[in-house]
C-alpha cells in the first residue's frame, strides 16, 4: 500500500510535536512538511498535493479556515482547535474529524482511522459548507483571500471597488488590479456587510463608497458611475437597495 501523505500545519512547535509523536506509531503515515502558520500551508498544500492534513484553526496572519478555503479540496483534513464553538459544532454537523486541544492519543487514534476511512474510500467533505458554517455569524469578512498559484493575496475589504461575477469564477476590483477567484457571487454576499456593499445587478456587488453618481441609462434602466469613471449597470432591484442607503 502507498504510504498517506500527510502535511502538519500548526503555529506552536510543541503542537506539531505532539502530533508528529503521536504518528510514529503509525508506519503508514509519511509526513511530508510541517508549516508555522497559514501561508505556508498554502504553498505546501498546494504543491505537494498531500493525501491528509493535520491543521490547526487559530493561527495568526492565516487561520486554519482561511487557508480550507484557497486549497484544492481532495484531501482529507484532521481539523485541531482549542475551541471555537462555531467550529466545532460545523465539524460534528458535518461529520469531521476535529481534536479539541488538549487530546490524548487515544482519541487521536480514533481521528486518524476515520481519516484512513475515508482516504480509503477517496470520500470527500462539503469543505465551502464547512467554512461558511464555522464563520461567527453576524460578522461580516474583514478581507478577501485570493489565491494564484501557490502565492496568497490578501485583499482589505475596504480597498475592494466591486466584485463581478464571471461564470464559475468572481473578479474583485481593488486599487486598479482584477484577481480572479473561484467562487459564487451569491456565497460571497452573503459574507459582505450589507451596510457597505449591495448587490447592484446579477452580475455585480458594488462598494458604495466608491459610488460618485447614478445616471439614467434608458427607461428603467441606470448606471453607477464609479469615482474612477468606471460604470457597472444597475438593475431595478439593485437600484431600489441604493436607495435604501444613499
Amino acid at each position: 500500500m502507498q504510504p498517506i501523505r500527510s502535511v502538519i500545519v500548526d503555529d506552536e512547535e510543541l503542537a506539531r510535536g505532539i502530533v508528529r509523536e503521536f504518528l510514529t506509531p503509525h508506519s503508514d503515515i509519511e509526513i511530508i512538511a510541517e508549516c508555522s502558520n497559514g501561508f505556508e500551508a498554502v504553498k505546501a498544500i498546494t504543491e505537494l498535493k498531500p493525501d491528509l492534513v493535520f491543521l490547526d484553526i487559530q493561527m495568526p496572519k492565516l487561520n486554519g479556515l482561511e487557508v480550507l478555503e484557497l486549497v484544492d479540496k481532495n484531501l482529507s483534513v484532521i481539523f485541531v482547535t482549542a475551541y471555537d464553538q462555531y467550529a466545532v459544532r460545523a465539524f460534528e454537523v458535518h461529520a469531521i474529524d476535529y481534536l479539541l486541544k488538549p487530546f490524548t492519543k487515544q482519541r487521536f487514534d480514533e481521528a486518524l482511522g476515520r481519516a484512513r476511512w475515508k482516504i480509503a474510500q477517496n470520500e470527500t467533505a462539503p469543505f465551502s459548507e464547512i467554512v461558511a458554517d464555522a464563520r461567527p455569524r453576524d460578522v461580516p469578512l474583514e478581507r478577501v483571500l485570493v489565491r494564484e498559484g501557490s502565492k496568497v493575496h490578501v485583499l482589505p475589504i475596504d480597498r475592494i471597488d466591486y466584485v463581478e461575477a464571471q461564470d464559475d469564477y468572481i473578479a474583485i476590483r481593488s486599487e486598479g488590479k482584477t484577481h480572479l477567484k473561484q467562487q459564487r457571487l451569491t456565497e460571497l454576499e452573503s459574507s459582505l456587510d450589507q451596510k457597505r456593499f449591495v448587490r447592484i445587478h446579477r452580475s455585480y456587488i458594488l462598494n458604495v463608497d466608491r459610488l460618485a453618481r447614478l445616471e439614467l441609462y434608458a427607461k428603467d434602466s441606470r448606471m453607477a458611475v464609479l469615482k474612477d469613471g468606471t460604470k457597472l449597470p444597475v438593475s431595478r432591484t439593485g437600484y431600489e437597495k441604493l436607495k435604501g442607503l444613499l
